[in-house]
């Protein structure tokens, strides 16, 4: 599960793009935190551990306690926006969270076992169909990743998210038998299965 972080930031009196403008020249991020039944709140946070936090990966399924002007507010980010020449953050949307609440998160998907997989060691190649996967978890049990094992699957063969075994209280939002990963073939070992019932065809043309 991801570690809950820390991140200083003080209140906004006013909002729209103008303010977010001022914000930014002051060096700083403009973000709003919404949800639980609360008014939406205009902070603004410190440029350098906001970007920092953004690249060091998982910032979507994070939890902070943002600590605005000495109050802590528990949230996850729900998206955040970067500037597209400079690449560095212009806005930050939080989303507030209740005690036992459950929400939404998109968790990757790390592919193991490929060193034990036959299909893999017959020179198959390893094709992942889904790099994530949207779940429903309770707020203080966000998976930093779920697990598909190629362990025992050849060629042709593939790894549902039906056979994941996932976090304890978490759903899948999406259908349970979309496929995560798959072995594929090599090239040489296609054209050779093809080569014999191309002459089936022709023999009984």
């Amino acid at each position: 599960m991801s570690e809950v972080k820390q991140i200083k930031a003080v209140a906004r009196d006013r909002a729209g793009k103008g303010a977010a403008r001022a914000v930014r020249r002051q060096g700083q991020v403009p973000a709003v935190i919404y949800g639980a039944g609360q008014p939406a709140q205009a902070i603004a946070l410190d440029f350098n551990q906001t970007k920092q936090l953004i690249f060091a990966g998982h910032f979507l399924t994070t939890i902070f306690e943002i600590d605005v002007d000495g109050k802590t507010v528990r949230a996850i980010p729900r998206d955040y926006q970067l500037d597209p020449v400079r690449d560095f953050p212009v806005h930050v949307d939080f989303l507030r969270l209740a005690q036992g609440q459950a929400i939404k998160v998109v968790v990757p998907v790390h592919v193991v076992g490929q060193e034990k997989s036959p299909g893999v060691k017959r020179g198959g190649t390893l094709q992942i169909v889904e790099h994530s996967v949207e779940l429903l978890v309770p707020s203080d049990s966000i998976p930093d990743f779920i697990e598909a094992s190629v362990e025992g699957l050849d060629i042709g063969s593939s790894v549902h998210l039906e056979d994941i075994k996932l976090p304890k209280g978490a759903k899948a939002t999406s259908a349970e038998n979309i496929t995560l990963v798959t072995v594929v073939a090599p090239t040489g070992l296609k054209e050779e299965e093809a080569a014999p019932a191309e002459g089936e065809a022709a023999a009984t043309a």
